[in-house]
């Protein structure tokens, strides 16, 4: 696609002003964009809960800017960020609730009380004296291990070896054992989970004379396979929790990614439509308004016209006010009806006569050439017809009286070439402030076109618009 050239006028705003501010309507236009992620967030919402806000900060221009930055979960379930390497940053582990960590403890416990009166049971059907350690020193370790137990998320591996290393002394901390290596095995770390049930495996052989329970047979076997056996399981409990934690996590990640991606799609479709709201209203009121205003502002500033003179004048801003209004309707209606529904018509080269003759109505001494051989396509015609439109708006809101000359060539094969020249003012009235986006949108239109722009003051103090719009053969593309 061909590149636009645009020089800067004296009259016209360059791109460095930018489009200008629209109306808090525009805000309002219905739009319709794709949502494929709304599957995706809605069944992430149903296992864990509604995704946290997205921020938005404002910018210099004043639009609102997504914040590529951390969204604050809920505080039941966090979501970390991922590493580099694509897997979840199970570092980031958050405190448990009180309600949480009190029925963790108590099904630790829970599982110790079993133990210890198991042994208590074996100990009195052997006839073996139970002793103080079994009343007093058994109940004092446990307590230790299930208190050190708070911290095992701040302090993981320290918390979890300790405990290890300290619980095969009572029969009461045998459920804050498999508590610690189940939750250092939620990290999924081997070298953790390894030094910690080698811990616990190996305190495990050096507790059995603390109680005078007889062993049976064989009991070397068991006495290494039973703790390796229970370690085992705690860590596959614990490496099974943590796979699920993290897929939830991954889960709640891809869910909130999906609702900022559709997010920032839905402010790019509002900001495509505002953007051809303003076009289509610059496109049709600025001719008719600008032509209106000059004839007011002939009215305004001759006070020798004849009664004659002075009725052409109102009739032509009444007939241009009317035009106006039923443009306007015309517009409001496309970009209101269906998107399905069937545009109207929209003008081409054989509607420029009609401009010209508008123009000479208000005052303007416009000439026409055309020497165009053949019917350019649509986009070619339509976008020719916007481009003369807006030199005839130019020159009456900047040169009012001026002679404008409009010339048309081309041929198909080839290229169609337009041009908009006028003279100088012929009356020096109040200019009416220039926009600059009837000459940006322009350049977007011919842009899409594939065209070329033009635009530049002349030696006479003039200004000239021209532009080269290109003009497939069709004969040539059917023999290809």
């Amino acid at each position: 696609m061909s590149s636009s050239r645009v020089h800067g006028g004296r009259r016209n705003r360059t791109a460095r002003d930018g489009p200008p501010r629209l109306s808090a309507g525009a805000d309002r236009a219905v739009i319709t964009i794709p949502t494929a992620s709304t599957s995706l967030s809605a069944r992430c919402r149903r296992h864990i809960g509604p995704a946290a806000p997205i921020a938005f900060a404002q910018g210099r221009d004043g639009d609102s800017t997504l914040v590529e930055g951390h969204i604050s979960p809920r505080s039941d379930s966090p979501a970390p960020r991922f590493r580099d390497n694509g897997q979840v940053n199970t570092d980031v582990v958050p405190p448990l609730g009180g309600w949480q960590q009190t029925w963790r403890l108590a099904a630790a416990a829970a599982v110790g009380t079993s133990t210890w009166l198991s042994i208590g049971v074996l100990l009195h059907e052997q006839g073996a004296k139970t002793g103080s350690w079994y009343l007093i020193g058994d109940p004092l370790v446990a307590l230790c291990c299930l208190t050190a137990l708070v911290w095992r998320r701040r302090f993981p591996l320290t918390v979890a070896t300790t405990v290890a290393v300290a619980s095969p002394a009572s029969a009461l901390a045998t459920g804050a054992a498999l508590l610690a290596l189940a939750s250092v095995s939620i990290r999924r770390r081997p070298v953790e989970i390894g030094v910690v049930g080698l811990a616990y495996v190996t305190a495990s052989q050096f507790a059995v004379g603390l109680y005078p329970v007889q062993s049976p047979p064989g009991s070397l076997w068991f006495q290494l396979a039973f703790p390796a056996l229970t370690a085992g399981i705690a860590t596959a409990v614990g490496m099974a929790i943590g796979a699920r934690r993290a897929e939830v996590r991954s889960l709640r990640e891809r869910a909130e990614s999906a609702e900022r991606e559709q997010t920032a799609r839905a402010a790019q479709a509002r900001a495509l439509e505002r953007n051809r709201i303003a076009r289509e209203m610059h496109d049709v009121l600025a001719h008719r308004i600008s032509l209106v205003a000059m004839q007011a502002g002939v009215l305004n500033h001759r006070s020798d016209l004849t009664a004659e003179e002075n009725r052409v004048l109102v009739r032509g801003i009444a007939d241009g006010s009317h035009q106006a209004l039923e443009e306007l309707r015309d517009v409001l209606g496309v970009l209101r009806a269906d998107p399905g529904r069937l545009e109207p018509p929209q003008p081409s080269l054989d509607r420029i006569p009609e401009l010209a003759a508008d123009a000479r109505a208000s005052g303007l001494d416009v000439t026409f050439t055309t020497t165009v051989a053949g019917e350019p396509p649509d986009v070619a015609g339509r976008t020719c017809y916007r481009i003369v439109q807006e030199g005839l708006t130019n020159a009456a809101k900047h040169a009012p009286g001026a002679h404008v000359h409009i010339t048309l060539e081309g041929r198909a094969g080839d290229k169609l070439n337009v041009s908009v020249r006028n003279s100088p003012a012929a009356a020096r009235n109040a200019q009416p402030p220039a926009s600059g986006f009837g000459l940006l949108g322009l350049t977007e239109r011919i842009d899409l076109a594939g065209g070329e722009l033009s635009h530049h003051p002349t030696p006479d103090d003039g200004y000239l618009l021209t532009a080269q719009l290109p003009w497939p053969d069709p004969t040539h593309e059917k023999r290809t």
